[in-house]
């Protein structure tokens, strides 16, 4: 149950992955928030690489290795195209800067979850959390995008199912996370239908007045 349940999970993350990298490309973007991609980025090197020993072949240290690569190529989509997106009030020789310091930030809260909670706790804790937020974040990029074009049904789906999987695992055993897991499906159900509603020029009926 566990392992086809991680196995579901690496299928719905790494197809979010996927089609933000294809996305990313085609449109001359990034489409994951940049917030949500520097902890992702963090958490992914720090259990692919510092936590675990070299000698370990699991399916979760190679999927977070999967995933570190598909989040690699994010990062470098976010340093080519993401200056566009960089507020104009602001000098625009901050962005490298500013986007350096956000990823060591985020850095830093990942290893400071792993030195407060422990491996196993610290992993779970902050990867649904940080899954939270990017649900959250997914939205306002909707808001704020001039055009949705780039923003995709696929990613919304796959996430959402991405972050069921090992809710339905993990949160039977561990009430945080099944409460944190809810909320994200929640919110990432609500993403789904403000981004078909975008798409479609359609009401989608829980939005109707």
């Amino acid at each position: 149950m566990e392992a086809s349940l991680k196995l579901i999970g690496g299928i719905c993350w790494s197809t979010v992955y996927i089609v933000l990298i294809y996305n990313g490309f085609k449109y001359k973007s990034y489409s994951m928030p940049f917030l949500a991609l520097g902890l992702n980025f963090g958490w992914e090197f720090i259990y692919s690489f510092y936590h675990f020993d070299i000698s370990d072949i699991s399916l979760q240290r190679g999927i977070n290795i999967f995933w570190f690569v598909l989040d690699a190529i994010i990062v470098y989509q976010y340093f080519a195209f993401g200056k566009q997106y960089f507020t104009k009030k602001v000098n625009g020789k901050l962005f490298i800067p500013w986007s350096v310091l956000v990823l060591i930030i985020c850095f830093l809260i990942q290893y400071l979850f792993l030195l407060e909670f422990g491996a196993r706790p610290g992993a779970k804790y902050a990867a649904f959390l940080q899954n939270l937020l990017m649900s959250f974040l997914f939205i306002d990029q909707l808001m704020k995008r001039k055009s949705i074009d780039e923003l995709s049904m696929v990613v919304a789906v796959a996430k959402w199912i991405g972050t069921l999987a090992p809710t339905i695992f993990f949160g039977k055993d561990n009430n945080f996370i099944l409460a944190i897991g809810i909320l994200c499906s929640v919110i990432d159900m609500i993403y789904i239908g403000l981004l078909y509603q975008a798409k479609t020029n359609q009401d989608f009926p829980i939005f109707k007045a």
